[in-house]
């Protein structure tokens, strides 16, 4: 998802927990269910605050649908995603005094 700005990546997960972290840097997770000429996505991504996260999605959603038709000849159904994390542009440092 490199070619949306303000798309990030989101942590693996093993057994449900969080490994590693949701990073700006990293790709999104996607999986796929294919069944026929068919494809169903569940995606995993971040998206950076303040970016609109309806719009940011549906520009992911749109981007993932015309890449797989084009790299696969396959028709996207459905994708759902899901938004792990909200990412600043600043990281936020706390101190105790």
């Amino acid at each position: 998802m490199t070619e949306i700005e303000g798309v990030g990546g989101a942590a693996s997960r093993v057994l449900g927990v969080a490994v590693g972290g949701e990073d700006l840097d990293n790709t999104a997770k996607v999986s796929a269910k294919v069944s026929g000429e068919t494809a169903d996505l569940d995606v995993r991504l971040s998206v950076a605050y303040p970016a609109p996260v309806t719009a940011t999605t549906e520009n992911a959603r749109r981007q993932l649908m015309r890449r797989v038709a084009e790299y696969t000849g396959l028709t996207v159904s459905r994708v759902d995603i899901t938004v792990t994390a909200l990412h600043t542009a600043t990281a936020v440092s706390r101190r105790v005094q």
